[in-house]
């Protein structure tokens, strides 16, 4: 049964994308307990760099296993060329990040608007982070194409043992061994690594299809690659991007303590949208495969079915938000501020309403780059993470404040799945009059 398939391939992704959003939520909490508001804040302003990161290697490394799958489904023979160029590539591109991290770490932090307080602190997180970039953003390849390669367990497995590393060694680094924000670093750089050995299990079996070709790089391949991987692209430069403009705004209409508060807000946010992410990329294969054979009518169940898992989720996590909302923003203020409270506890609610239309959107984009169609993933992907999330939160926190700022992320979903609907429905109207 298609349906009982796609689960099988939906569940461990959705595990595993969990995992990848708990490295921050881990941090922000020893960090909360460790350096308290000052400490959330500096990890806050670091978000956008490791959403920098993590987009460049989510592109590469997904849109190279979804080209790979796809030629692969077809018979095509260049199949076996996207793994190693995907590597080579990532690798390459890492290398300004790297740089920045041993010349530059405070400037990285000024531009994204520390004061001399948060210098302090972040100063060896980020450039920590920044040092490792090479396997943060090689790791997407490998445990991307591990999925790709009929191994979905085993990609789980890597993302949630590096996820359970980051955590113990999060307190190890930090409490007993008294190595306070570096330790934190340290542990989060540690754990791509682990994923990486982990995905080697597949790689080194003898149900492995996938090999490494030593030959250069490939510029047409990996702008092909690309292509298909802008879904991935922009769902984690959203994620750097609009914690960098929260941070502006939030930093010019009341200061550290509201960005500390978004720090809360955004890191929660983090783990709902790696859901939808997961079973974004959990339906890749399939309907890549399904695409190649040219089967209709399973793309559609797939899209559909897809859709109707996230929605599920969506309201359970908003429900779960609504009613443990005091709790969950305890856990991260250990000093007791009743400020950072009460801004975290109010964002925190309307800023989890988005969850409901951005389960549908990124599912579609998600389904949209799975079988080929750029174009379409593209639009929903720039329009609910880049364009309309900026433009509300400047144009809403204008009129509204701080409840701008909650409000601009279910705002821009709820756009976006507007026009993407209105667009997309004219689309295969006019298919089918054509036909």
């Amino acid at each position: 049964m298609l349906e009982k398939k796609l689960r099988r391939y939906i569940i461990p992704n959705v595990l595993a994308m969990l995992g990848i959003s708990l490295y921050i939520l881990a941090d922000t909490f020893f960090i909360s307990v460790a350096a308290g508001a000052n400490g959330i804040t500096a990890l806050n302003l670091s978000l956008p760099i490791y959403g920098f990161m993590f987009a460049i290697g989510s592109m590469i490394g997904i849109g190279s296993s979804i080209k790979y799958n796809i030629t692969k489904s077809i018979g095509l023979k260049e199949h076996k060329d996207y793994f190693s160029n995907s590597i080579i590539c990532t690798l390459l591109v890492s290398i300004p990040f790297v740089l920045l991290g041993i010349f530059a770490p405070d400037t990285v932090l000024k531009l994204m608007g520390a004061d001399e307080t948060i210098l302090k602190t972040g100063h060896t997180y980020i450039k920590t982070i920044l040092m490792f970039a090479p396997v943060f953003m090689v790791n997407y390849t490998f445990t991307s194409f591990v999925r790709n390669d009929g191994e979905p367990n085993i990609a789980m497995a890597a993302t949630l043992s590096s996820t359970i590393f980051n955590i113990i060694f999060d307190y190890v680094f930090m409490f007993p061994m008294k190595m306070g924000m570096f330790g934190a670093a340290l542990a989060t750089g540690l754990s791509p690594i682990l994923s990486i050995c982990v995905c080697m299990i597949h790689y080194l079996s003898d149900k492995n299809s996938v090999v490494f070709i030593k030959k250069l790089p490939s510029f047409k391949k990996l702008i092909q690659s690309c292509s298909l991987g802008i879904s991935g692209f922009v769902g984690e430069l959203s994620n750097g991007l609009t914690s960098m403009v929260f941070n502006f705004i939030l930093l010019d209409l009341i200061g550290n303590i509201a960005v500390a508060a978004y720090g809360v807000v955004a890191n929660i946010s983090l783990v709902g949208i790696a859901i939808f992410n997961g079973v974004s990329q959990g339906l890749q294969p399939m309907a890549s495969e399904s695409a190649g054979k040219g089967d209709e009518n399973s793309k559609i169940r797939i899209k559909n079915y897809s859709i109707k898992i996230g929605l599920f989720i969506s309201l359970v996590i908003v429900i779960l938000l609504y009613i443990f909302t005091k709790q969950i923003v305890a856990v991260f203020n250990s000093e007791n501020s009743l400020e950072m409270a009460k801004y975290a506890e109010i964002g925190l609610r309307l800023y989890s309403l988005g969850f409901i239309m951005a389960s549908v959107n990124i599912i579609k984009s998600g389904y949209f780059a799975a079988i080929g169609e750029a174009k379409e993933c593209s639009f929903i992907s720039v329009s609910r993470g880049i364009v309309a999330i900026v433009i509300l939160a400047f144009v809403l926190s204008r009129f509204l404040g701080i409840y701008g700022v909650w409000i601009a992320f279910p705002a821009s979903e709820l756009i976006t799945f507007i026009i993407s609907k209105f667009l997309f429905d004219r689309k295969n109207l006019q298919k089918k009059t054509l036909a």
